[in-house]
Parts: C-alpha cells; structure tokens; sequence
C-alpha cells in the first residue's frame, strides 16, 4: 500500500501571518509546536512532507515530590496562511517492560536518500531508540526498476552496512508496470509467462545487483499485497500460476552465489480480493510470513481486526503452525483518523506476538512523525519506544518519574532550515511554542 496514498495541500500566500501564529500559539500553551521545514523534492514512492526535528527536553529530577508531566494542551488551530507543525510532549510509556532482546522495528520514511537521512533524526525524536530497520521499495515502472538499477539503493547499503545488527527491508515487484492498472485477463497472461520461466533474468540481475552492494542478507517482501486488487503482481487472477512464479522468482535468486537473502510473504490483513491463504506458495520458498495491516475499514475496531477471517489472529496462527516469524512491513493509521486507541493497541500486539521486524509507514495518513495529523497517536508511539535499543526496552523513556521540564536552549550552531526564514523570539517564547517559528519561502506549493 506505502507507495499508493498521496495528498495534494494547497495554502493561500498572505503576508504578516507569522505574528498571527505567534500570538495564537502563545495563547494556547506548551502544546502548539512550531516547525522545522525540510527540502521539498518528491521521492518515488514515499511521503514528500518536510521532516521536523524535535526539540531536545532535558530533565532536572525533583528530591523530595514528585511532578506529573506537564499536559497536553490541544494543538492550536491551523491558520491558513502559515502552517505550522507540532510535536506532541510524551508522557509515560504505554506497554509493560520485557526483558530480552526489543524486537527490530523501524519506519518507511522515503524511498530514496532523504529515507536514509531520516532515520537518524527520527531516532532523536525517540530519544535515540535503536532504529535497526530500514525499508524502501523498488519502483514498478519498468523492469530496469525491479532489476535495481537505482542508485538509492547505494544509500541504503551503506546503511545497512553501518552497523552488522540493521536490516534492510526491500519492496520488489513482481511486474513491470506494477501499479497501472493492467487487467485481469493481462496479469493472467503475466503469470503465466513469469511461472515458464521468462522474466529469471530480472531477479537474477536484482540478486547480483544486492550482493555486489554487500547486502545480501537482504529481506526481499515479493509481490507484497498480492491478495488485493491493486498490483499488476496479484494473485487473484490465477493464484497457481502466481505461486509457481514467486517459487521461480526465490529459487532464482537463492541460486546467485553469495546470496543469504529471507523472502517475507506478505499480504494485507483480510480477506481482501481472495483469501492470502490461497497464494501462499509452501513453506520452502517462504522464510516470513508478513502482514500489512493499516487502521481500515472504517468502523472497525481493533478486536475486530484481530478476529475477522484473515485478520491478526489467523495471521500469527498461520506462521506458527508453520515454524515460521512474522512480520509487519507496512501498518500505521488509515481510515479511521487519529486514533489513538489503535496505535497503543497495535503496539502491545506486536509487544506480545514479538515479530521479526515492523515498520510503521510514516506519512499522512497512515503515519506519526512525518504527518502532523495524528498528534494523538504520535504521542502513543514516541512514549512507547522512546529510548528503546537492542537490549533495552520501554521504561527509559520520558514519564518513567518524577521530572520537570526546564526551558531547553537552542543546540550551538544550528544551521537554519533549507528554503527557511527562522524567526527569534527568544529563549522563553520559544520554549512555550515548543521550539524555533521558521516560515518557508515556499510553503504555498508544498504537497505531499
């Protein structure tokens, strides 16, 4: 689903709107944030909302009382002509301590470099939490697309190869032309022509491409959400065909020397367009069983999402039986807005079920950091995994006790955003907005 929901914004340009924004948010309290824009180019598949970094909250602890967190007041409206982002302030963590090692989890935060780039700042934003996975998908468009030819994935070796405890979590199509509508009587045809045999040479290229960027250990998540109706790579067309291709597809690309590649089978929770257990291709082709599960349809509730048919219960059901981890590639907020409710609940499922990796997809809609539209369910997650790293998990973050929050001074020598006119109001002005007033010089075209 990541590279599909994409919103257009559009604000009117009206001069002096800064000093308008600076007196509501005053009147509003700690709560109304102020932003950090970023660069504006549009990546292929991933959100084009500017990032914006946190203000670092240092605590000074109380000897002898104890001091609630300060709370949360909603955020000021939106006006108009400046938009402004906000940060919510976190409380205490919302899922029990576990010992052991915390389960590997990370966002898809764009495709290309500026993913790569975000990670560390997203990992500020929690409080330095350990991010060891990072996603990106291959774009669909042509089969050069699927065979890697695409230099961000350099990026992303290099990051992966940073530090031997990373994943990386890569998106491959299973046919060109991935997302452009081809019919069912074509993608018949496709997987037909794909279970002969005829498109190895594609997949033998992307596995050579991934060994010589030294990412071998790739986890490939092949022809994700093949149980819906959106990719040119669905199954419902012809679910024998499908699963004879994916079993060419993993045994092709097995076969390059050098390879240790684990391949995530990963359908969208439900029952969708056909039942995902009827494209499950066997246990020996499959090393994951994945799920996508975003917060949708609308009206339905966490439970059941757990007890539908080809829901979270089944899902975790199905991979057990099988010996096999699961994982959640994609999954974040959808139809049902803000919801805090879910995201704690979400959280604790994965808590308990422990997969072998989850990443959130962090832009409007679905996501928390990225889209400033779910404040609520932001702070659900940055007070869960705040400070979380590979041998420690929740209770390090902020809420755990007694604490104050003293007025944060600017980092020395931060250089003003990119396209970004910063305002200085102050050391005390600030604090209370949550951080520096910057206004882009070209917030009237932004999008996302």
């Amino acid at each position: 689903m990541a590279p599909q929901h994409r919103r257009v914004r559009t604000r009117a340009m009206a001069v002096g709107a800064a000093a308008f924004v600076v007196s509501a948010a005053l009147a509003a309290g700690p709560a109304a944030g102020a932003v950090r824009a970023e660069g504006s180019t549009p990546a292929l598949p991933g959100p084009t909302e500017p990032v914006a970094r946190a203000v670092p909250t240092p605590t000074v602890p109380t000897p002898d009382f104890s001091v609630p967190p300060i709370p949360a007041v909603p955020a000021v409206p939106a006006v108009p002509e400046v938009p402004v982002l906000h940060r919510p302030t976190p409380t205490a963590p919302t899922v029990p301590p576990q010992a052991g090692d915390v389960p590997a989890f990370g966002a898809f935060l764009a495709s290309d470099e500026r993913g790569v780039a975000r990670m560390e700042e997203l990992s500020r934003w929690l409080g330095g939490a350990e991010l060891r996975v990072g996603h990106t998908y291959l774009p669909g468009n042509r089969w050069s697309d699927i065979e890697g030819d695409i230099r961000f994935l350099e990026s992303w070796a290099r990051w992966r190869n940073a530090d031997e405890d990373r994943m990386f979590v890569l998106n491959v199509p299973m046919q060109e032309r991935n997302e452009a509508g081809v019919s069912d009587e074509e993608v018949r045809r496709l997987l037909r022509r794909g279970a002969a045999g005829e498109f190895d040479h594609h997949f033998r290229a992307l596995a050579e491409r991934l060994v010589d960027l030294k990412v071998p250990d790739t986890i490939v998540v092949l022809g994700w959400e093949m149980n819906g109706v959106t990719y040119t790579h669905r199954c419902g067309p012809d679910p024998q065909a499908w699963k004879r291709y994916w079993n060419r597809i993993v045994t092709t690309m097995r076969a390059v020397p050098g390879q240790k590649f684990r391949f995530d089978f990963t359908p969208s929770r439900g029952r969708d367009a056909v039942p995902w257990t009827e494209c499950y291709p066997g246990d020996d082709t499959v090393d994951i069983v994945g799920m996508d599960s975003y917060d949708q349809p609308s009206g339905m509730s966490f439970d059941e999402q757990v007890k539908e048919p080809y829901g979270l219960r089944a899902h975790v059901d199905f991979a057990k039986a099988r010996g096999k981890p699961v994982s959640y590639a994609e999954w974040g907020l959808f139809r049902n807005g803000d919801n805090p409710e879910y995201m704690r609940r979400m959280l604790a499922w994965m808590e308990e079920h422990r997969p072998l990796y989850n990443t959130v997809t962090d832009y409007c809609p679905h996501g928390v950091w990225q889209c400033d539209d779910n404040p609520e369910s932001s702070r659900v997650y940055r007070d869960t995994l705040y400070g979380r790293t590979h041998d420690a998990g929740p209770g390090t973050g902020p809420g755990t006790g007694p604490e104050v929050t003293p007025a944060p001074s600017a980092p020395a020598g931060e250089l003003p955003t990119e396209n970004c006119s910063p305002l200085d109001l102050g050391r005390w002005v600030e604090y209370w907005l949550g951080g520096k007033l910057c206004v882009r010089f070209d917030w009237w075209s932004r999008s996302r």
